[in-house]
């Protein structure tokens, strides 16, 4: 029975996103490509399509779950991926998520449901970054609304979207220009990009020999019969693979009728060679066992060089660490974009060590969180000295939230309790009066004005003499996010 790996890919940029999934439906034999589309919630289901390759496999319908359409994907995309693991025929189940919905959430529900997933991948025009992180607009007001009560934007949807991929499938866009692409990579620097361009893979460039699955899937043992010759560093791809028009999977050829197996495997006795078995000596088969019965005949005119994995399927099939990238978005410990400043595009990073004072932040928001395209990360306000507070502002808008206290406001016999990522990150930035209670945000923006902002910010902090009043002073100051915060 094969074992089924499951990656995701996701996207507001749909036509990426389309185009992504294609380019691993044609390239990974056995593949399947899952999706709901929640754009038929309004008559109470949502429909789930499979297709492969040469088209749509099965259709169905899932209906709401407390008239909310996630839900339902939620409680379907399961069941029908283990329907998949099963049966037994599918390699790769590629779960194509529908405009809105984000990554985070489905990657955890498809762990939880003792799955592998191997990757998760957002899809990505460049030249359609700006205009998506600049869209305020309310994603019900754009029919993309994942639920009634959704009250997201398509700024902030998109900007989680790109942030928690580890890999971002990169569409091949003539609007796209040197700034769009510094954008993209200032936004989200630790990411993979992989092209899915017209032809992009199909040309490049790689290694004269690797060993794809040891390489992949870094370290996950994946036993593809058919994938492989007799020779586990032989290249593999899609152009030494049959499939018949009709949707059945693909198999591994044989011979061409009327030709002679050639082999990619070493002869026995002999010493490997890239191009097959030494003359005289008898062949190692690649494909069933003598005595089983032949597979269909691959293509015809003679043996075919395969190519090996492109970038786009080795991303897929790398391995995916669900806690690590949760991790990796956390205001405590996220990997945040470091100073950037190239072809227009500036990223500016922001820390002190002095809490902000709540009235003159306040009434600065609206020309902070419109100064830069992208801002997260953490700050620190005086009348809350001991709470850790969440930054995260797109498309003009800000989203204000306390996630728990500082680790320097904890009794020492609490810190057991959090996790080790995060003590690792509060002792990398650790003050020796404050501990890890700072300021720490991060703007990403085309024709930011660093100076500008910087004395805004700086304009927000206690004064020397407001700071040296210390922190029950503080904490009597006007509190002026209990609104944000909703206390």
């Amino acid at each position: 029975m094969t074992e089924l790996s499951v990656v995701i890919v996701g996207g507001l940029h749909a036509d990426a996103r389309k185009a992504a999934v294609d380019r691993l439906l044609a390239e990974v034999p056995d593949s399947v490509a899952l999706h709901h589309d929640l754009a038929t919630a309004a008559a109470g289901t949502v429909v789930r399509t499979i297709r492969d390759v040469t088209g749509i496999v099965s259709a169905g319908e899932a209906p709401l779950v407390n008239d909310c359409a996630c839900c339902a994907l939620r409680e379907d995309l399961v069941p029908e991926l283990r329907r998949l693991a099963e049966a037994g025929l599918t390699r790769l189940a590629v779960v194509e998520l529908w405009d809105s919905v984000e990554p985070k959430a489905m990657a955890e529900v498809v762990i939880s449901g003792g799955l592998t997933l191997t990757g998760v991948i957002t899809a990505v025009d460049p030249a359609l970054v700006l205009p998506y992180l600049g869209n305020g607009d309310d994603l019900a007001d754009r029919g993309l609304a994942a639920a009634a009560t959704d009250q997201r934007t398509v700024a902030d949807t998109f900007a989680r979207q790109l942030e928690y991929a580890p890999v971002l499938a990169v569409a091949d866009s003539p609007e796209a220009d040197e700034e769009d692409q510094e954008l993209l990579a200032q936004l989200h620097p630790t990411a993979r990009q992989v092209p899915i361009g017209h032809g992009g893979l199909a040309g490049a460039a790689y290694p004269e020999r690797m060993s794809p699955w040891s390489d992949v899937t870094g370290g996950h043992s994946v036993s593809w019969p058919g994938w492989l010759g007799g020779d586990s560093t032989s290249w593999f791809g899609t152009a030494g693979w049959s499939g018949s028009a009709g949707g059945a999977s693909a198999s591994r050829p044989g011979p061409a009728e009327g030709t002679s197996a050639t082999p990619t495997g070493p002869a026995a006795g002999t010493s490997a060679t890239p191009t097959g078995p030494a003359a005289g000596t008898p062949a190692t088969p690649t494909g069933p066992a003598a005595d089983t019965p032949a597979s269909p005949p691959g293509p015809t005119g003679g043996s075919h060089p395969q190519r090996p994995p492109s970038p786009l399927v080795r991303a897929a099939l790398a391995g995916f660490d669900v806690e690590a990238a949760a991790a990796a978005q956390h205001p405590a410990c996220a990997l945040l974009p470091a100073e950037a400043d190239a072809h227009g595009v500036s990223t500016l990073v922001w820390h002190r060590r002095r809490p902000f004072h709540p009235e003159r932040l306040y009434q600065a928001l609206e020309d902070i969180t419109c100064a830069a395209a992208r801002s997260r990360g953490r700050f620190w306000l005086a009348d809350r000295p001991d709470s850790l507070l969440h930054w995260d502002a797109a498309g003009g808008a800000l989203c204000v939230e306390s996630v728990g206290p500082w680790l320097a406001s904890l009794p020492d016999a609490a810190w057991e309790m959090v996790p080790p990522v995060r003590r690792a990150a509060a002792a990398l930035d650790w003050h020796p009066e404050h501990g890890d209670c700072c300021q720490h945000l991060v703007f990403t923006s085309p024709g930011l004005d660093r100076d500008g902002l910087e004395a805004l910010l700086e304009s927000c902090l206690l004064t020397d003499t407001e700071y040296a009043a210390g922190r029950d002073a503080w904490k009597r100051l006007p509190p002026a996010f209990d609104t944000f915060l909703e206390v």
